[in-house]
């Protein structure tokens, strides 16, 4: 699928894509063959391992990219960049969804679209780092973005817990200031802080291995413990309590990165390792696409103005931004587009979102997102660093975007 792909122009990510949706319950699966395809969304949801395990491979890598040289000349740009788009984006999609619903009050309610708004900041960094790996794109716009991927998980998580408490209160008439402030923070710092505990301790046991495979089979193993330790949920008090797996990983990956000498060796053999791996998570992606929601009239209408919405935001959110912080010319005019991709992040926050009265109308209004962001997510991506001349690979597009 990867070779056609190549052929008619589109990166690696989009075939995977595909192929799980063909292998999916509304293609090959729906045959009912013996072992052809998955039958049932709960066959995808029973291999959830591989996907929470890819994730957690993909943080420990975007983080990486967080090393100091890196950050005392882009740290700031990407900080200021990372909040700024990702505001600019749940504000635009909170006018638009809302003016929906002043129109049509029956299509979507204030709470939802609301909790929406919050939604769309939200970045998959999977794709992104997928086309950032196959074409091998290096430069000033390709450093940025990674770090500004990985930014937007936390800053999203603060404006979807905000706007979740907000719409909780509209519906119950009151505001509960432990889930709207309180519980979002905790949640960034003890995911920062077990990754930190881990990046040390991983620093420190590969000192007791020299060889390449005792080397490499325990970086492995240490992010298979994270991603189960990201898991773990508690209580403290009334205070319900856990961890973010993409910040946790790429909190281990920057420590690790930036206090082992030969971490830039042993995160190269890393990632040829997960090569597979990341494979299998896009498959069961693309097979998890539900494409039921194109039934509905309504998802329809809401989603094109979703999509319209995020799109301008993350594009206009960027671009000012990169204004504001003195950004090449390049970056301000082609970061926005490379942000666009969608997956993961956003269908655990709509799923937290069924708890609202209208709350199926969230979930599959994302889920419609989802549908469209990666199926041409990555197409845009690999364009804009493309026309942004950051693309290194021999497997490069056939025409200049």
């Amino acid at each position: 699928m990867s070779r056609l792909a190549k052929r008619v122009g589109l990166p690696a990510v989009t075939a995977y894509l595909i192929t799980g949706l063909l292998f999916g319950p509304y293609f090959l699966g729906r045959l009912g063959l013996a072992g052809v395809g998955f039958h049932s969304m709960a066959d995808i949801h029973a291999m959830g391992i591989i996907s929470d395990t890819a994730l957690g491979f993909i943080a420990f890598t975007i983080g990486n990219e967080f090393r100091l040289a890196d950050l005392r000349s882009m740290g700031r740009q990407a900080i200021i960049v990372g909040i700024l788009q990702a505001v600019v984006t749940t504000i635009l999609v909170d006018i638009a969804l809302i003016t929906l619903h002043l129109l049509f009050p029956a299509a979507i309610s204030l709470p939802s679209a609301i909790t929406l708004g919050a939604i769309a900041a939200a970045t998959a960094p999977a794709a992104t780092l997928m086309v950032v790996r196959q074409y091998q794109a290096d430069g000033p716009l390709t450093q940025l973005l990674l770090m500004v991927v990985a930014i937007d998980d936390a800053v999203g998580l603060v404006l979807f817990s905000a706007s979740f408490g907000i719409a909780n209160a509209l519906e119950q008439g009151g505001i509960s200031v432990i889930t709207v402030v309180v519980e979002p923070i905790l949640e960034i710092v003890f995911s920062l802080l077990l990754g930190m505990v881990a990046g040390i301790i991983l620093n420190w046991s590969e000192r007791y291995f020299h060889s390449r495979g005792n080397r490499i089979s325990l970086s492995v193993a240490f992010v298979l413990l994270t991603v189960g330790l990201s898991m773990i949920e508690f209580e403290i008090g009334s205070i319900h309590c856990g961890f973010s797996l993409l910040l946790v990983c790429m909190m281990t990956g920057t420590i690790f990165c930036n206090i082992c000498e030969t971490s830039a060796t042993l995160m190269g053999r890393l990632d040829r390792w997960t090569t597979p791996l990341s494979i299998l998570f896009f498959v069961l992606s693309g097979a998890e696409l539900d494409l039921q929601i194109l039934k509905s009239p309504a998802v329809l209408l809401i989603g094109a103005v979703y999509i319209c919405a995020r799109a301008a935001g993350k594009i206009l959110g960027a671009y000012s931004s990169c204004a504001l912080t003195g950004c090449d010319k390049n970056i301000q005019k082609h970061l926005g587009i490379t942000l666009l991709p969608q997956a993961g992040v956003a269908l655990g926050m709509a799923l937290t979102a069924a708890a609202l009265s209208d709350g199926e109308t969230v979930r599959n209004v994302v889920l419609f997102s989802v549908l469209i962001y990666e199926l041409i997510g990555p197409t845009l991506t690999r364009n804009a660093l493309f026309s942004a001349g950051e693309l290194h690979s021999e497997d490069l597009p056939p025409a200049k975007a």
